[in-house]
């Protein structure tokens, strides 16, 4: 699949794992939820991994995980450990702002990653791919702004504080996938793998905690949305790490496009969360489309 393809088939499931991860955290406790959900993402690359062990030629070389060094088994441990931080700030933010408004501010990753990439890496994306980003992220502003109809000031409101440092995070786990995937030469389904195991044990002492109740907490309603977490983000990240082991993959744009997640998030928090202010979002909505066709051009 090309890379630009594969980004927006990316950005779809995104969007849906977005919209998972709303349902699954909404008025219930957090860190359960992200324990079992990449538990469950574990489990899958476990049995994989070791139905690839009884029978190497059942699996298809894409779903295939390679043996590792320990150097390299530490490349990919700081991975899950940025992440892992990265979700953290935005699975609580997520519960305290609607999702309509959630995404968009999730969506200003391109800009950090824009930066990074550009300083970096050495990314020098094309006139019309500059300035579909630029009207991407133009778009997702004025999303964001209309937030303030909902009575969710930025500068006041420690949620969408906490939501900014999960999505600088991300940026920076985005620059670091380019690496892994490009330079060092990983296979996408080995970073997966062992990126979903490592932040499975990484939140398993998390999980202890809340389960013996080291801090004040929520109580934890099982939903089957933690297993759509699970799922959408596989899919999600399977495509992306696949779109980013192409070598004329800029990571600047694939991260531009990943953001139409947002689009898929804004829907369904219309649609299925009832939330507000639709009508004025909406041109913003319309304006990360053209960002996203500029991108295409």
């Amino acid at each position: 699949m090309p890379w630009i393809a594969a980004s927006l088939v990316s950005a779809f499931f995104l969007g849906c794992y977005d919209l998972c991860t709303k349902h699954a955290v909404r008025d219930n406790a957090v860190l359960p939820v992200l324990f079992l959900a990449n538990l469950c993402s574990a489990t899958v690359w476990l049995v994989l991994m070791a139905a690839h062990v009884c029978g190497p030629t059942l699996l298809p070389a894409s779903l295939t995980v390679d043996a590792l060094t320990w150097t390299q088994h530490a490349q990919l441990l700081l991975k899950s450990f940025i992440v892992a931080t990265s979700w953290v700030c935005s699975y609580f933010a997520v519960k305290h702002l609607p999702v309509s408004l959630a995404a968009p501010i999730r969506a200003t990753t391109p800009v950090w990653t824009l930066i990074g990439a550009l300083a970096l890496l050495g990314e020098r994306p094309t006139s019309l791919e500059m300035l579909g980003i630029v009207t991407t992220l133009a778009s997702f502003v004025g999303l964001s702004f209309a937030g303030a109809r909902e009575g969710i000031h930025f500068h006041r409101n420690r949620w969408v504080g906490w939501l900014l440092a999960g999505t600088v995070l991300g940026s920076v786990s985005g620059l670091y996938d380019k690496f892994l995937l490009g330079r060092a030469g990983f296979a996408a389904s080995t970073v997966q793998a062992w990126f979903s195991i490592y932040l499975a044990l990484l939140f398993l002492p998390l999980a202890v905690g809340w389960k013996l109740r080291w801090w004040p907490r929520h109580t934890f309603e099982w939903r089957w949305s933690v297993v759509g977490v699970s799922a959408a983000l596989l899919v999600a990240d399977f495509v992306y790490f696949s779109a980013l082991r192409d070598p004329h993959a800029l990571i600047s744009v694939v991260s531009s496009l990943r953001r139409g997640s947002a689009l898929v998030a804004f829907a369904g928090g219309v649609l299925l969360f009832k939330e507000g202010n639709a009508r004025r979002k909406l041109p913003a909505v319309i304006g990360v489309l053209a960002g996203i066709a500029l991108t295409l051009a």
